[in-house]
């Protein structure tokens, strides 16, 4: 079927540019998995609260701290290799003692 006049034409092209938007944006999307998760009651009860608070959804609630989370991890990740990187280049011996107790902290505990 072919364009007769150029209002059919313009809608075909926006057929097209509608077609082109949907397929470079909205396929890339990230796909959500649906994932169960078992939580202690006392958690799933602040969980709760902290989404009536937010007036969320538990579930929204739960995928904020799970993201913060793994921010947090990247972040002390980060830290502990800037860390490990100012020990190689210390030539003060204070400082280098100071840096390993840091990084002793950091891996093992207090």
């Amino acid at each position: 079927m072919f364009p007769s006049a150029p209002a059919d034409r313009l809608k075909m092209n926006g057929a097209l540019w509608c077609a082109v938007v949907y397929l470079l944006y909205m396929a890339r999307l990230e796909r959500q998995i649906r994932q169960s998760v078992s939580l202690p009651a006392h958690i799933a009860k602040r969980v709760h609260s902290i989404a009536k608070t937010r007036k969320t959804s538990a579930s929204r609630v739960v995928v904020d701290l799970i993201e913060a989370g793994i921010h947090a991890k990247e972040a002390e990740k980060h830290h502990f290799f800037s860390l490990a990187d100012q020990l190689t280049k210390s030539d003060d011996p204070a400082e280098r003692q100071r840096i390993k107790e840091e990084l002793a902290r950091m891996t093992f505990g207090d």
